[in-house]
């Protein structure tokens, strides 16, 4: 059942869909850390890890909110050597391949970075690429479907071009094709629009009721009320809140909802434009938590005004994580 046959609920249907009491399944997408130098903070980056495993969400290293596509492949395979020693077992971490404008679609390094995240333990998730992204949607899925040959389980990804210049969001007819991938087990649908994610939970509960909708919508976290689970850069910002949240959910509490609009409203702030940005929002308020010791960011990656930091702090106090 592809495009034609889904359409986008309306209230009614919307109200319909709602999914009280849930289990959610929570990913978060780890800010790596900076000290003022410039260097990784690996001991704030093995205690976020940590942090966010033991609050029951599965730590997502080497995405977009830890500067995977500025980082070397050192870097990267030393972050997956944090993730396999401090994840307590369980992580996802972002298949990234370096190229260019124009540069060919190419399996073979693809296949490189998925046996090593899969030798540390975790589970791939594929990270576009100028090549994978400039492939038509037929070969984009028969891409995949390559992949999939080398792999137990896989999660794709769907960025949008807000986030990385190479994001492409898909039709319907290429999610359709990947859910007929039976070791793709989910895809992360980030394209800040609550109407495209609904439309592929429509599908989803159609064609395959296991495949995981990871909403990535970082201005829409109420998507887990419609059947979404979750892989969220706002998420890094407070893995005890959303653990919360989510249990709150699942028990029928009411407490879900003015909890999950306060940290919409840092989702809000943190993720207006320039996109990007929310990285240094981000490490601004894990080092307002004490959890980090400084708010240095990659060199390559945009900042946010030194103003932010009070409204920041404001939010973390109406958080009740930052005392008055």
């Amino acid at each position: 059942m592809k495009r034609d046959e889904v359409e986008t609920p309306g209230i009614p249907e919307l109200c319909a869909r709602i999914r009280p009491q849930r289990h959610v399944t929570g990913m978060s997408a780890l800010l790596l850390p900076f000290d003022p130098s410039g260097e990784i903070d690996w001991r704030a980056l093995e205690a976020h890890v940590e942090r966010t495993a033991s609050a029951g969400l599965t730590p997502a290293v080497n995405m977009d909110t830890g500067y995977v596509q500025l980082l070397d492949d050192t870097t990267r395979l030393r972050v997956l050597d944090v993730a396999r020693e401090h994840g307590a077992g369980n992580f996802v971490a972002g298949a990234q391949v370096p190229d260019q404008p124009r540069d060919p679609w190419r399996a073979d390094p693809y296949l490189r970075e998925i046996q090593r995240i899969q030798e540390h333990g975790g589970t791939p998730i594929v990270f576009p690429s100028h090549g994978l992204s400039e492939l038509a949607e037929p070969q984009w899925v028969s891409a995949h479907a390559e992949l999939a040959r080398h792999c137990d389980r896989f999660l794709a990804f769907e960025l949008g071009p807000m986030f990385v210049p190479y994001g492409r969001i898909y039709s319907l007819d290429a999610y359709a094709g990947l859910m007929e991938i039976p070791s793709c087990i989910g895809a992360k649908h980030s394209s800040l629009d609550r109407r495209p994610e609904w439309e592929r939970l429509a599908l989803r509960d159609r064609l395959r009721p296991d495949f995981l909708v990871l909403t990535g919508n970082d201005l829409g976290i109420d998507m887990v009320m419609y059947g979404s689970d979750y892989l969220l850069g706002l998420s890094t910002f407070a893995p005890d809140l959303f653990a919360r949240r989510d249990a709150w959910w699942e028990a029928g509490d009411p407490r879900f909802y003015p909890l999950n609009d306060a940290l919409q409203y840092l989702g809000c702030f943190a993720f207006r434009e320039p996109v990007p940005a929310y990285r240094h929002s981000a490490a601004q308020f894990l080092r307002l938590r004490g959890w980090i010791g400084s708010d240095a960011t990659h060199p390559h990656s945009p900042r946010r005004p030194e103003s932010d930091r009070e409204v920041l702090r404001e939010i973390a106090r109406s958080l009740g994580v930052l005392a008055a």
